[in-house]
């Protein structure tokens, strides 16, 4: 691999003991994927503070400083951690003190993540604590090389934004934190930027609900792939629509780009979109496939009795929670009901001083924040059925938690909230 000479001095250790040591990191990373040099990276999402148990045992050995070493560095040895080099913000983690007396989530969990909170903070990460951080101040430019985690995130990142990151983990964005490097392969280049598959939109895609619906069908078909979407069923998205549909197509397939000519910003044009290489044939999205995504997610749900209502996946939008609030106004929660809405903490305080919050508290709901059930792996105690308007977590939340699970509307759930039954269905 090709390096400058500033990379060199930092894999040498001119800045210190843990920039080598990311600087090895990086460069075997880069090695093992063939990439002939470095792109220099000044945007980082990742994870640091989250608990776990291996966390609990390394923090409790050596301080944060040891966790980071061992899991975001991959180095055994005692390294002093400097100031992070490039701006890096903390994504989702677990549950915080919000979720006290609410989420049956150990407390244990919540005062190290506190802890480690304090330790990041001090070394330069903006505990943004969401996996939406382009909502509450992280919001790259096109074209910009970043370093980011979390499907969701960087499928957001490269289709809607223009900016240039592959689906990376704990130990690569941890290594570019410290160092502003990061291998330049895959969504980095622009030749792999280019969309390799074309649906053709024929049934309506208008409401949030649809956008999943669509997403959750282009991920199963194409996979990995890069999907051009275009078509007359096409609405106009709003930021909602458009986490919600890539947040789903990374769901059930592994997409991290996608092009919607007009729309998105790097295809201006269906021929754009696929780098003025041969379109190929289209996948039709009519009625059919519309209900078969809609029946899939509803595979998973028996009993009409749900118990949990879960809203906000990826975090919910400031705009979404202004309609959760209004949806909930003047009702009242089922006395078997549990209902948890999940945000980036900078936009529940908004929600408090707009009022939402007080609407929902008042409903019976809960705003939490930082997390989600399928990240930490908690719902309210005694879950048996649960239902949301989210394709990533009906799809997930089953397996991770072995309950059932509905998916429909932002009405649907409220419906189901206030009455303790399912009664959605596809419209």
């Amino acid at each position: 691999m090709r390096l400058t000479d500033e990379e060199k001095v930092m894999r040498d250790g001119g800045e210190g003991e843990a920039t080598a040591a990311a600087m090895d990191l990086l460069i075997r990373y880069g090695d093992a994927l063939g990439a002939e040099h470095l792109c220099r990276v000044r945007n980082v999402a990742g994870t640091m503070t989250q608990p776990s148990p291996v966390k609990h045992k390394l923090v409790k050995e050596g301080g944060w400083a040891k966790s980071f070493a061992v899991i975001n560095l991959d180095t055994d040895e005692d390294v002093d951690i400097p100031r992070m080099k490039v701006p890096t913000c903390q994504l989702q983690s677990g549950f915080g003190p919000d979720s006290v007396g609410i989420a049956p989530y150990p407390s244990e969990n919540v005062e190290l993540q506190t802890t480690g909170e304090s330790f990041f903070g001090a070394h330069g990460v903006n505990i943004l604590s969401t996996c939406t951080p382009y909502q509450v101040g992280n919001l790259p430019v096109r074209g910009e090389h970043v370093a980011w985690m979390e499907s969701s995130a960087v499928v957001y990142a490269n289709s809607v934004l223009g900016a240039r990151t592959n689906c990376e983990g704990t130990a690569s964005t941890g290594s570019a934190s410290l160092t502003g490097r990061l291998p330049c392969w895959g969504n980095h280049k622009d030749e792999n930027r280019y969309g390799d598959a074309l649906f053709q939109v024929d049934a309506p895609v208008e409401s949030f609900q649809d956008w999943g619906l669509l997403g959750y069908y282009v991920g199963d078909v194409v996979q990995e792939g890069r999907p051009v979407l275009t078509g007359d069923g096409i609405g106009l998205p709003e930021l909602a629509d458009l986490k919600h549909f890539g947040a789903a197509t990374a769901t059930a397939g592994g997409v991290e780009l996608f092009h919607i000519p007009g729309l998105t910003p790097e295809a201006p044009t269906v021929e754009a979109a696929f780098g003025g290489k041969a379109v190929p044939e289209a996948v039709h999205f009519g009625e059919r496939e519309r209900r078969w995504a809609y029946e899939t997610l509803n595979s998973q749900g028996e009993s009409d009795e749900v118990d949990f209502i879960l809203l906000g996946c990826p975090h919910a939008s400031l705009d979404q929670l202004q309609r959760i609030a209004a949806a909930l106004d003047g009702k009242r929660l089922h006395s078997d009901t549990e209902m948890w809405i999940m945000t980036p903490r900078a936009l529940r305080t908004i929600a408090d001083a707009s009022g939402y919050t007080e609407v929902i508290e008042r409903a019976g709901a809960h705003i939490l924040t930082d997390s989600c059930p399928a990240m930490s792996k908690a719902a309210p105690d005694g879950t048996r059925v649960f239902a949301s308007d989210s394709a990533k977590q009906v799809h997930y939340l089953p397996a991770i938690l072995g309950i059932e699970g509905w998916f429909g509307t932002l009405e649907d759930c409220v419906d189901a909230a206030v009455t303790g039954r399912w009664r959605g269905e596809l419209r």
